[in-house]
C-alpha cells in the first residue's frame, strides 16, 4: 500500500510534474519547515515575481499612509490582521497545518513602526527598493514565520490562481472543489479584502495551495535580524557619510567593552540601530549587492528539505509501519510512543536523517527543540492513535500525548542533550507531566549532537541509575561519527 504522505502521493500526481510546474511537493500529514522569502521575490528574474514585490510595497504604502496613532482598532484588525494561509502546509505547526497566523502583537508592531520610526518606508535612497523584512531588524521577536506569513497573504491570490490552473490541467473532477476563499484581494478604491472563487484541490473538506518552490527558503530570510547582528560589524565601514560613519564608530567604542559577549554585542546592535536607523538600510544594500547567493543557498536548503523531509521520512514511516509486529498485535499506546521514536533513532543514526539536524562547516545552527519535534512528529504519519502535540493542563506543555481512549495514554518529551537542565528534567518533569495527564507511561527521547553531548548524557544516566533504561532513546545526531555514503 502506498503511504499518502505527500501531495503527490495523495493526488496520484508524478512528482515531476509537479517538478517542471515549479511547485515543491508539500506533505499533507504536517507543516514543513520552509517559507516564502520575499527576497526572492523582489531579486527574481521573473517579471511576475517581481511585479508580486512591488504588490506588497503598495499595500504597506497603503498602510504607512494612514498609519495614524488613532486609527479605528476594526481597520487595524482588517488591514493589518491575517490568519496563516494554512492550506500552503508550509511553517512550523507539528502534527498539522494550523498555525496561530499574524494576531495583534504583529498588528500593532507594524502600525506602530510604520508611524514612526519606519514612516520613510518606500522613499529609501540608499537600497534599491522598499522591503518590508525592515519590521523584522527594528522589531526584536518578528521572525521568518512572521514575514513569510505576511508575505504569503499578500500574494495569496496569485498562489490560488497557480494552483487553480495547475488543478484544472492535472487533477480529475472528483479532486477538485470550488472554494470561496476570503482576503484573495485587496481593493483599493473600497480599502476592503475581497473574497473570490477558485477551483482548487480538494482535501477532507478544505483545499490545498500550491505554492513556487523557487519562492521558498529553508532558515532564515536573506533579510533577517539575527544576520544584521552577525554582520554589524561591517555595516560602519560601508557608510559613505563620513558625519553618520564617525558618529556610529563613537557610539560602539563608548558603549563596547574590552571583551564583549555575545549578548552584549547583540543589545548593542539593538540599540545602536534604534539610535542610527540609517544602519539598516545600509544592511539591506549589502544584501542587495549579494541578492544572487541567496537563490542559490535557497535552493540548496530547499533541495536538504526535499531529500530528507520528503524522500526519506517517506521510507522511515514505510519501515515502520511494514518492518515492526508493530501493526500486527493489540499494542498500548506506550508500545506505539517507543516505537516512533526508537524508528526515528533508526532514521537519524542509520539513513542519513542527521544530515537534517547537524550541518557542520554551516552558517546555520543545529535543530532546535522545536525543529526536532516537527522533524520528528512527521515520523507519526499513519499512526492508528489519537497523537497530540503541545497539551497543557496546568503544568506546561507536553511535546506529544499518544492515546486511545481515556485510559490508555502516553507521553514523549523531546530535550537536546545540551539543555542545561537535562538531569532535573529527567528526574522530575516528566514525573510531573505523567501526573497532571493521568498516565505513568513516558518516553524521553534525547538528542546528541557532538561527542561531549554522547559523555554527558551517559553520566546523567549513570548517574540517576537510568542506563539501560528502554523509555529513554539517546539519539546520536552526531555528524563525524558517521561513514561516507550511510545507507539510505
Amino acid at each position: 500500500m502506498v503511504i499518502e504522505l505527500y501531495f503527490s502521493q495523495h493526488f496520484g500526481v508524478s512528482p515531476k510534474v509537479l517538478q517542471d510546474y515549479g511547485a515543491f511537493d508539500v506533505s499533507l500529514a504536517s507543516d514543513l519547515p520552509l517559507f516564502v522569502d520575499p527576497f526572492l521575490l523582489f531579486n527574481s528574474k521573473k517579471q511576475e515575481y517581481r511585479d508580486l514585490h512591488d504588490g506588497m510595497i503598495r499595500y504597506l504604502l497603503f498602510l504607512r499612509d494612514r498609519a495614524t496613532p488613532d486609527l479605528d482598532l476594526g481597520l487595524i484588525r482588517s488591514w493589518y490582521m491575517f490568519q496563516e494561509v494554512k492550506q500552503n502546509w508550509l511553517g512550523f505547526t507539528v502534527l498539522g497545518n494550523s498555525g496561530t497566523g499574524l494576531g495583534k502583537e504583529f498588528a500593532r508592531a507594524l502600525h506602530s513602526s510604520l508611524g514612526s520610526i519606519l514612516k520613510g518606508f518606500g522613499e529609501e535612497s540608499i537600497t534599491k527598493g522598499a522591503h518590508l523584512e525592515k519590521l523584522a531588524l527594528i522589531k526584536e521577536g518578528v521572525g521568518r514565520d512572521n514575514i513569510s506569513d505576511f508575505t504569503t497573504n499578500l500574494i495569496k491570490g496569485y498562489l490560488l490562481e497557480y494552483t487553480q490552473a495547475f488543478a484544472q490541467k492535472h487533477l480529475s473532477a472528483d479532486q477538485r472543489g470550488t472554494f470561496s476563499v476570503t482576503r484573495a484581494a485587496f481593493n483599493y478604491e473600497t480599502e476592503t479584502w475581497e473574497s473570490r472563487q477558485y477551483e482548487l484541490p480538494a482535501l477532507r473538506g478544505d483545499y490545498v495551495l500550491l505554492t513556487p518552490a523557487d519562492m521558498l527558503t529553508k532558515d532564515d530570510t536573506w533579510i533577517s535580524r539575527s544576520d544584521l547582528v552577525r554582520e554589524f560589524s561591517s555595516i560602519p565601514d560601508a557608510i559613505e557619510d563620513d558625519e553618520l560613519r564617525a558618529q556610529v564608530n563613537n557610539y560602539l567604542f563608548k558603549k563596547l567593552s574590552d571583551s564583549p559577549t555575545k549578548k552584549e554585542y547583540s543589545d548593542l546592535a539593538a540599540a545602536a540601530i534604534l539610535q542610527f536607523p540609517e544602519l539598516i538600510d545600509y544592511y539591506i544594500r549589502q544584501k542587495e549587492n549579494t541578492g544572487e547567493q541567496a537563490v542559490g543557498l535557497s535552493a540548496q536548503r530547499r533541495q536538504e528539505v526535499f531529500e530528507i523531509l520528503v524522500q526519506m521520512v517517506q521510507k522511515v514511516v514505510e519501515d515502520i509501519r511494514t518492518n515492526t509486529s508493530l501493526y500486527l498485535t493489540p499494542v498500548t499506546s506506550y508500545d506505539e510512543a517507543l516505537t516512533r521514536a526508537n524508528g526515528f533513532k533508526k532514521y537519524v543514526e542509520n539513513q542519513d536523517g542527521y544530515r537534517l539536524l547537524n550541518k557542520p562547516g554551516q552558517e546555520r545552527p543545529l535543530a532546535t527543540e522545536k525543529e526536532v519535534q516537527l522533524f520528528f512528529g512527521l515520523i507519526f504519519f499513519g499512526s492508528e492513535f489519537d497523537v497530540n502535540r503541545e497539551v497543557n493542563n496546568g503544568r506546561g506543555p507536553v511535546d506529544f500525548k499518544v492515546s486511545k481512549g481515556a485510559v490508555d495514554k502516553s507521553l514523549i518529551e523531546i530535550k537536546l542533550a545540551s539543555n542545561s537542565q537535562l538531569k532535573r528534567n529527567l528526574q522530575n518533569q516528566v514525573e510531573v507531566y505523567e501526573k497532571a495527564n493521568g498516565t505513568r507511561n513516558s518516553v524521553k527521547m534525547i538528542v546528541c549532537y557532538t561527542e561531549a553531548d554522547v559523555a554527558k548524557v551517559d553520566s546523567v544516566l549513570k548517574e540517576l541509575d537510568l542506563g539501560g533504561e528502554k523509555s529513554i532513546v539517546v539519539i546520536d545526531a552526531r555528524a563525524d561519527n558517521k561513514p561516507s555514503g550511510s545507507k539510505a
